[in-house]
This record gives C-alpha cells, sequence and structure tokens, in this order.
C-alpha cells in the first residue's frame, strides 16, 4: 500500500506520529507535508496529495491542518477525489463505507494525536460496502 500525506504547520506533528505509524506497518509513505510548525500555506501541501490519489498513484491520502476544513475543501477541487473531514473513528469508518472516501482530513486543533493515528487505522483498513451506496458515489463527480 502506498499512502500520500501533507499537512500544514498545525500538523506537523501529527503527521510525524502518523508517518511513524505508517512505516512501522510497512507501507510506503510519500510526504509532500512541511516539516516546520512556522506558518505555511495549506494548499502547497494538500494540492501534491490530492493530484497523486487523483492519478492513483497512491491508494490513499492524509491530509492534516488547524481544522481539517481549508485541506478537505482543497482537495476535494480535483476530480475522483473524495477527500472527509473527520474527527472521530466512527465518522471515519462510515466516510469509508458509505462515501468511498480516498482522502481523510484531519482537524489537528480538533483532535488527540491518539484519536488521529485511530482514525487512520480505521481508514485503512474499512472497504466500501459499494450497493446503494455506489450508486451515490457515481453522483458525486461532476461532468
Amino acid at each position: 500500500m502506498k499512502i500520500a500525506i501533507g499537512n500544514d504547520h498545525a500538523g506537523t506533528f501529527y503527521k510525524n506520529t502518523i508517518v511513524e505509524y505508517l512505516k512501522s506497518e510497512n507501507i510506503e509513505v510519500i510526504n509532500y507535508g512541511t516539516n516546520s510548525e512556522d506558518s505555511v500555506d495549506y494548499p502547497d501541501f494538500v494540492h501534491p496529495v490530492a493530484a497523486d490519489v487523483e492519478s492513483n498513484s497512491v491508494n490513499l491520502g492524509i491530509i492534516i491542518c488547524g481544522s481539517g476544513n481549508g485541506a478537505s475543501m482543497t482537495a476535494n477541487k480535483h476530480q475522483g477525489v473524495r477527500s472527509a473531514l473527520c474527527w472521530t473513528k466512527e465518522i471515519t469508518k462510515l466516510a469509508r463505507e458509505h462515501n468511498d472516501a480516498n482522502i481523510l482530513s484531519i482537524p489537528a486543533r480538533f483532535t488527540s494525536v491518539q484519536q488521529a493515528l485511530e482514525m487512520v487505522k480505521v481508514f485503512l483498513n474499512t472497504e466500501f460496502e459499494g450497493g446503494r451506496h455506489q450508486t451515490r458515489v457515481d453522483k458525486i463527480a461532476c461532468s
């Protein structure tokens, strides 16, 4: 499995913790995030993640910013990307099962690192249910 990850200054510690976990699981990581806590613009770090997901050069993406909103909005500008802003593992599970989310957006200022790790584990280990949900997912993309 290959994961692209991106973060702004609010998500640096979270990103580093998540990358350490992913590598411990032998998951290949493409790191587009900043390694600093100096202020940066999240779109600069989110667009490359979304582009990798859009082109299928990675399996999934993870993005992290203060609220998770700006990062998710940015990612969702890419066709074929379904970024889900999640703050609990239950919401994360439904985002994968019902919406076939392919990017997890984490709000660093509103979740603990432990919650973020739990969400990542659920995100990576939950499959899309398809069926009645596929029809809805098909209606998301504009053509």
